[in-house]
């Protein structure tokens, strides 16, 4: 941003624009009388000459760069917005075999559900053309689970690493090659396991990451497809935690209502315990949502943005930098050239 503090001095110009007029175009000019000038006429003009008529140019230069400087011209060199404390929101994303199943939709082509979640994922961090606005205010951590617990992002306003953390998260597979000498009935019982469903430890880990954060509001989305099977700490046990620490719980709940054999990773997958995750949300102080398609995922995302809003006060200031000094320094010296030249080189008689 540049400004002048004073414009008014700039008015100044005007009169200086009429003197140039009347001194340099209407003024009468001395001469010496000759009988005949046309041997003048035939001499070269000098290098010298030309620049004596520049003169008077760097006269009127001298005295515009003054006038600037009394305007005082400034430029902004930063701006800054005060605002109040944002909301701390701890993502936690399923990842067990489950959410394997392609059973949504994204631009037309059929995806599992863990690139769906992660795609409104983004769009709730960034946010979208649609009605997602994005969370620039707020610190988000993230979470991913399925028996075992991984804090893959701690909370962070860092939003660009965090989506890069989010590209980190995928599904739980076996490994495809084993060591020779490893315990395969070790590695499969690790296997069944990490494909569980540990809600309570997801939230006892969340809570952690959360109590300690400054924020006005303290928030868990928690998405899962399947029903507690792992861990020590019951759900509920969980959310009478969250509730104690005033932390807010959002559960979604995504897939199927029955159980079913998983496809992907040939294991019982054990149906969405609804019962459980709307209690969990009661309990905090949330709500619950149930998800089946990418379309109301993202609803559910935009409703969960309208309810934990970021507040914070719209002033704006910017800092300016004084710029008079330039043309102060450049005009004074215009005018002492000017001065110097006048009384030297180019002095004139009469």
């Amino acid at each position: 941003m540049f400004r002048f503090y004073s414009p008014y001095y700039l008015l100044f110009l005007i009169p200086l624009l009429l003197l140039a007029v009347e001194l340099e175009f209407r003024r009468k000019r001395f001469g010496v009388i000759f009988s005949s000038v046309a041997i003048l006429k035939s001499l070269p003009i000098t290098f010298i000459q030309r620049i004596g008529r520049l003169l008077p140019l760097l006269f009127y230069c001298g005295v515009v760069c003054l006038i600037l400087s009394l305007a005082r011209p400034q430029a902004g060199i930063e701006e800054y917005r005060i605002r109040t404390e944002g909301i701390a929101i701890a993502m936690c994303v399923d990842r067990s075999g489950s959410m394997a199943a392609e059973d949504f939709v994204i631009d037309g082509k059929q995806v599992n559900r863990l690139q769906a979640v992660k795609k409104v994922f983004r769009d709730f961090v960034k946010g979208n053309d649609g009605d997602l606005k994005g969370r620039k205010d707020d610190m988000i951590g993230l979470i991913a689970f399925g028996g075992y617990v991984d804090a893959f992002c701690p909370m962070t306003l860092d939003h660009a690493t965090l989506l890069e953390m989010l590209g980190q998260v995928n599904l739980i597979e076996k490994p495809k090659f084993i060591r020779r000498g490893a315990d395969l009935r070790q590695l499969s019982q690790t296997f069944e396991e990490e494909n569980m469903t540990a809600i309570g430890d997801t939230i006892a880990i969340a809570c952690d990451r959360l109590k300690n954060i400054k924020a006005k509001s303290k928030v868990i989305i928690l998405l899962s497809d399947g029903a507690q099977n792992f861990g020590e700490l019951e759900p509920i046990e969980a959310a009478e935690i969250a509730k104690t620490l005033g932390i807010k719980i959002y559960t979604i709940g995504i897939g199927s209502k029955v159980d079913r054999t998983n496809l992907f990773s040939r294991m019982q997958v054990t149906a969405v315990d609804d019962e459980t995750l709307r209690k969990v949300a009661e309990i905090s102080g949330g709500q619950y949502y149930s998800s089946n398609s990418t379309d109301t995922l993202e609803k559910v995302y935009a409703e969960i943005d309208r309810l934990e809003k970021t507040t914070y006060e719209g002033r704006v200031y910017t800092q300016y930098k004084e710029f008079y000094r330039y043309p102060l320094l450049l005009g004074v010296s215009m005018l002492l050239l000017h001065l110097i030249l006048v009384k030297t080189r180019f002095r004139r008689i009469p």
